[in-house]
């Protein structure tokens, strides 16, 4: 079962018939739902752990990392706070009122 989607991971025929009638731009949040639980859910996960590696590269946020101790304290914090966020957008979208709650609680988090 796709958590995101709450979908079986194994997709049937009538799946496959209905991924081809989807329109791109109407439908582009199901078809990214899609393709994270059915295509790709492996390299979703690694996208989402090298875009965090690759934020640690950058000066300005290691080094506020290192200052506020933050790194050090609580490292899994990050990843896990935003694996939730993209997983909640995943299941309800970015437009739905949780999708956009998970947003603007990341927003806050950062500033």
């Amino acid at each position: 079962m796709c958590a995101a989607i709450g979908m079986p991971l194994l997709c049937s025929r009538n799946c496959k018939l209905e991924m081809r009638g989807l329109d791109s731009e109407r439908d582009h949040q199901q078809i990214v739902q899609r393709m994270v639980c059915y295509d790709f859910p492996f390299y979703t996960t690694r996208a989402l752990e090298f875009a965090l590696f690759r934020t640690y590269c950058v000066p300005s946020i290691s080094g506020l990392l290192d200052r506020t101790g933050e790194f050090a304290r609580c490292p899994q914090k990050r990843y896990d706070d935003t694996d939730l966020i993209v997983s909640e957008m995943m299941e309800w979208g970015y437009d739905s009122a949780r999708g956009a709650a998970a947003l603007a609680g990341r927003r806050r988090s950062r500033a």
